[in-house]
């Protein structure tokens, strides 16, 4: 028999041990800092959790850079970084919580962090970004059905334009222009607004915990009806 007590105990993390890169300030956690491009570093990182908390269960692969540089301009130092750190950085993380995880023979929860900009082109000299993210798009199915058997679920979330510091500092250029890039990027998001930080950890929680037992290999968008928006349609 379904119950709320029995659908609440599926969304229930206690006990489980989370490692998030790029993880945000001011919560209660341990902290390290490392390269995810360096191999050596990342697999050093990961045991070191699993000696001084546990065995990692639950991955959020969050951290990465984006680059705003037109496709004929990008030097391939830059194209180079981003991959470095939005993809490969990614693998390494994910690859290593699974030998653990394999090892110890338990299973676990991988949510790695894609863009909408994975799926859909954005322009706007987004090609590094993009390309990156649609690898880890990719590598989120590959890693879901190679590890399907170890009890090991991957997925991945594609937000839209998600309201952070970051992204601030982005549409506030100095006169109307940034304006006019936030006016636009709104006009293709069905929901009128862009996604808060909280939009983006309820998915993860969804996709860490229970509740999301049955789910492997998806690439859940977070955008607000952005992806399913065509580019000639209109929201009402």
């Amino acid at each position: 028999m379904i119950t709320a007590q029995t659908v609440a105990a599926r969304y229930d993390l206690t006990g489980r041990v989370a490692l998030v890169t790029g993880a945000a300030a001011g919560l209660a956690v341990t902290g390290w800092v490392g390269d995810i491009a360096r191999e050596a570093e990342v697999n050093t990182l990961v045991d070191r959790a699993r000696d001084e908390i546990g065995v990692v269960d639950i991955l959020v692969n969050n951290a990465g850079i984006g680059s705003h540089t037109l496709p004929e301009l990008v030097e391939l130092s830059e194209w180079q970084r981003v991959m470095d750190i939005d993809l490969t950085g990614s693998f390494l993380v994910a690859r290593a919580v699974a030998r653990n995880l394999i090892a110890a023979r338990r299973r676990g929860s991988i949510v790695n962090i894609s863009s909408i900009a994975g799926t859909s082109a954005l322009g706007r000299g987004n090609i590094s970004y993009s390309v990156a993210k649609a690898g880890v798009n990719q590598m989120t199915r590959e890693m879901a059905v190679e590890w399907a058997g170890a009890g090991i679920r991957v997925n991945a979330i594609q937000p839209c334009q998600v309201n952070t510091p970051g992204f601030s500092l982005l549409v506030q250029t100095p006169g109307p222009e940034g304006k006019a890039l936030l006016a636009r990027m709104v006009r293709g998001i069905p929901l009128g607004r862009l996604a808060e930080a909280e939009d983006i950890a309820a998915a993860v929680h969804f996709l860490a915990s229970d509740a999301s037992a049955m789910i492997t290999g998806v690439l859940m968008p977070v955008d607000g009806g952005n992806l399913a928006l065509n580019a000639g349609g209109t929201a009402r």
